[in-house]
């Protein structure tokens, strides 16, 4: 490994005075000129056109990607061509045109010349850097037990399942933090981007989450990728909704609402939408949302290259009581990825692309139901897609198979006109590690039981708690008949211990010792929930 260490790549560049010169020279390397020719070639041009030709070593691994920086003059382009220490030009592993004025690129894509350039505004940034206030940089908003005991307070979070008197208290043009990992500050994208129409459904949404929304994407979105904003009301109610939000986007750019007559429910309401849109691309977004920096750009470049290709921001937490932006993985829609993927298509997670979402505390449009619309639906994707390995679901949920999912003909009937490949296939080729963190069949628990002190006549006891719920020792129920508690647990197969039939799990959020233990949502990664017997001093370490 030291050996292959110390052997060097060579680095052999081209400086050309023009543009359309350095385009020319990439152009022959790529139809299999070898470099020498096309040197020789821009020597020859020296005298004209003040090109030159020079040869530079720089260690590196042989076979290593890497884009050579030099101090070149503001208006020279200059061509890589890295090879390694074989002298054989022909040996070309990568070409790449820079221009020192801004950060740019070219890139050959299927025989084509792609031009790539910095998306970020740092002039937005710089502007968002330098707020202050409630909220700024997505920091949290805790109010006082004061605030919290009034009557207002009270009556927002009851109308809208998430903490509407703190969102009223924050600016609408607020700043968010950049949670994105520093390479995405780094990357280039196409210069030539389609452009998108942003769709937004909304039923009785509250009016500062609505706008804010609307605003964040009018601050961190390129204008020149932006088609239109279109607000699609689903028979709102509240009176702010009607006339003073039109009144209110009226004055807003590229932004404008259609308003459906009856509640449709939120695909129908996405459907109407997208009807109206004239961009190219399509983007729906929930009414609560807040965009990070430069989102745009990662998300519908690769489907610029590609349309058979679908793209998801990863999605982050808007925390629904103090509107604190944290980072969190998301993924969602089964069926769309059934459906992309056996259908030809792919489906994408973009990590430099991150979009903040408020996940309500609890739902406060009660009153519209299609019934157990999650199981239907749920059981609507595995009849359609899931062949043989819909059993897996039934055998985990058997009420599902009693669930009555509706007419399924249209949905089979075009999986068979696409000619869309099995979910076996799916399985074998795109979600092949999925058994092993997400077994089709749940394996048996290690151990079950009460977890009892050797010192004192006393047991874990978790009492039913809701998640970040703390807990101790207390009776044992075994010993105690008819006092009430939750003292049956269960070691996982992922090595966590949880309450007996409920996804909650012992997490330790924080270092140090004695450190408190607490109930949390199973993430299956062991980590902070990750416990061991010891049989030997019958402890859990």
């Amino acid at each position: 490994m030291q050996e292959r260490a110390q052997e060097k790549a060579q680095v052999r560049h081209i400086l050309c005075e023009k543009q359309s010169k350095a385009l020319e020279a990439l152009e022959k390397l790529n139809s299999g000129m070898k470099f020498d020719e096309v040197a020789r070639t821009y020597s020859e041009d020296k005298a004209r056109h003040g090109g030159d030709l020079g040869w530079m070593n720089r260690g590196s691994m042989v076979g290593e990607f890497q884009d050579a920086a030099f101090a070149l003059p503001v208006s020279s382009i200059f061509l890589t061509n890295l090879l390694s220490n074989t002298n054989d030009p022909s040996k070309n592993q990568s070409t790449t045109i820079k221009h020192s004025k801004m950060r740019e690129e070219f890139v050959m894509i299927d025989g084509k010349s792609v031009r790539k350039i910095d998306w970020h505004d740092y002039n937005q940034i710089a502007e968002d850097n330098a707020r202050t206030g409630l909220g700024e940089q997505g920091q949290p908003v805790e109010p006082s037990m004061q605030e919290r005991s009034s009557h207002e307070f009270s009556k927002l979070y009851r109308e809208n399942g998430f903490n509407a008197y703190v969102s009223d208290n924050i600016s609408i043009h607020r700043s968010v933090k950049d949670i994105r990992h520093p390479d995405c500050k780094k990357k280039l994208y196409a210069e030539n981007l389609p452009i998108v129409s942003i769709i937004i459904p909304f039923h009785d949404e509250h009016w500062s989450s609505l706008i804010r929304s609307i605003h964040s994407i009018l601050n961190r979105t390129p204008a020149i990728l932006l088609k239109e904003i279109i607000l699609v009301d689903d028979a709102s109610t509240k009176d702010f909704l009607k006339e003073k939000l039109d009144d209110y986007v009226a004055k807003l750019k590229k932004t404008r609402i259609i308003r459906l007559k009856k509640r449709e429910g939120l695909i129908r309401t996405r459907m109407a939408g997208a009807r109206e849109a004239t961009a190219e691309i399509l983007i729906f977004f929930d009414s609560h949302i807040e965009v990070n920096y430069n989102w745009l750009p990662p998300l519908i470049e690769p489907i610029s290259f590609d349309y058979r290709i679908a793209v998801c921001p990863f999605i982050d937490i808007i925390k629904w009581d103090n509107f604190a932006y944290i980072d969190v993985w998301g993924g969602e829609q089964y069926e769309s990825s059934f459906k992309i993927w056996q259908c030809g298509g792919q489906l994408k997670d973009t990590p430099c692309s991150r979009v903040g979402h408020i996940y309500r505390k609890f739902n406060p449009f009660g009153g519209f139901s299609f019934g157990d619309y999650m199981t239907r639906n749920h059981k609507r994707v595995a009849e359609v897609w899931m062949d043989e390995y819909k059993e897996f679901i039934y055998k985990r949920s058997p009420h599902y198979r009693k669930t009555d999912a509706g007419n399924l003909t249209k949905q089979l009937e075009i999986r068979k006109k696409l000619n869309c490949k099995s979910f076996k296939w799916f399985m074998e080729n795109v979600a092949f590690d999925l058994p092993k963190y997400y077994p089709p069949i749940p394996l048996p628990p290690y151990a079950s039981g009460e977890i009892r002190s050797m010192t004192a006549p006393l047991c874990v006891d978790t009492k039913h708690g809701s998640e970040h719920a703390s807990f101790g020792l207390d009776q044992c129920l075994s010993d105690h008949k008819g006092i009430g508690g939750e003292q049956e647990f269960e070691i996982s197969w992922r090595q966590d211990i949880r309450p007996k039939n409920r996804e909650m799990c012992f997490d330790v959020p924080k270092n140090g010792k004695r450190a408190p233990v607490v109930l949390f949502s199973c993430h299956g990664f062991k980590g902070n929930q990750h416990f061991m017997y010891n049989i030997v001093r019958f402890a859990f370490i």
